[in-house]
């Protein structure tokens, strides 16, 4: 599990730029069930136990953020545009990495010093559009000749990290690597068990940019029931108050009750708790009047898709370095598969009837 975790994290899979995570996820779908694919670059991995059962979507995002150069300075900087939500106090001296197409070039995130800005302007944060990015060169020319050209993906660098505590692991990208792991263990754990439906896998594209990839495999796959596997925000770091976030690390899956993008489904989210407390596992709840994801474009699908959002709690969300509980992971899989293997045509029947 910790290799799986390492490689998903460490890889590079920008909005729009989601190549090399594609690569990976087919290839760790193949065996596990049939892979197809929408046209925007989604990966559909459908696991049959029952074709005549209901038709069971879960979805994670393998898009990261980032940024794109978006300019070369004659100076030898590089302008960029960001690639999903950034809150700019995060970003400021961070390394990255410029994927070019003669190779990787290191660089660094830089602005004006702060020993020659005005008292005023120390006050303020330092706004993304004022930054560059440093590559180590002497010119435009020199950039060019290392093949940096407007357009390339510019990639976060934090590599996987076990922590103090080892069940704490820091990386970038647990947006929604966390998800895309999970996705692939349950495809596993699968294999061999009986199960009264069709569950499909869906690694999808540019989630962090308009949940562009969820709309066109939703269509794809024409679902009964969504579940989107995605991060949820811890709540258990200093300054927070348990009202305005709940959840914690080790803690459990969060099932988010509200999020800018959907109201989930009382049904679904009934049949779900249900389960879980009849397995054993634990569940945290928490709501947010920002933000969405894949399920707020699965639950629109056709005349409409009972859906729900399922949740590892996570720390630093939208940075180059966030952390999550190896058993909060653990116990999402145990939940996505107790689901799997309950969700047949009378449980389908009796939650559309909620």
């Amino acid at each position: 599990m910790l290799n799986l975790l390492a490689e998903l994290t460490n890889a590079t899979g920008l909005p729009g730029y989601e190549g090399e995570m594609r690569t990976i996820m087919e290839r760790l779908f193949s065996g596990l069930a049939e892979v197809e694919h929408d046209n925007l670059g989604s990966v559909i991995a459908r696991k049959t136990g029952n074709a005549s059962g209901p038709r069971l979507m879960y979805a994670a995002h393998m898009d990261e953020i980032g940024f794109m150069v978006k300019s070369i300075t004659p100076e030898g900087y590089l302008y960029f545009q960001a690639l999903g939500g950034w809150w700019d106090q995060v970003m400021l001296a961070q390394r990255v990495t410029v994927k070019t197409r003669h190779g990787d070039l290191p660089g660094v995130i830089g602005a004006k010093p702060i020993h020659i800005l005005t008292a005023d302007e120390r006050k303020k944060i330092v706004e993304k559009t004022t930054m560059f990015i440093d590559i180590g060169v002497a010119d435009r020319a020199e950039a060019e000749a290392k093949g940096v050209r407007p357009g390339d993906p510019i990639v976060p660098v934090s590599p996987f990290t076990p922590m103090a505590n080892e069940n704490f692991l820091m990386a970038k990208a647990w947006d929604d690597r966390y998800g895309c792991a999970v996705l692939v263990e349950v495809l596993r754990r699968l294999q061999g068990q009986a199960h009264p439906n069709t569950v499909f896998a869906v690694a999808t594209v540019q989630e962090e940019v308009g949940l562009r990839g969820a709309t066109t495999s939703a269509q794809a796959v024409q679902p009964d029931i969504g579940i989107a596997l995605d991060v949820s925000i811890s709540g258990d770091t200093p300054g927070i108050k348990p009202e305005e976030l709940g959840a914690k690390l080790g803690k459990g899956p969060v099932v988010l009750l509200y999020d800018s993008s959907m109201v989930p489904h009382l049904g679904l989210r009934d049949f779900v708790c249900d389960i879980a407390q009849k397995e054993g596992i634990p569940l945290q709840f928490d709501a947010l009047s920002g933000g969405g994801t894949d399920a707020g474009r699965i639950h629109l699908t056709g005349k409409g898709v009972p859906s729900l959002v399922i949740g590892a709690p996570t720390r630093y969300i939208h940075s180059h370095a966030s952390i999550v509980h190896r058993d909060d992971i653990e116990n999402s899989i145990r939940l996505l598969l107790a689901v799997a293997k309950n969700l047949d045509a009378a449980a389908l029947a009796a939650i559309k009837a909620h």
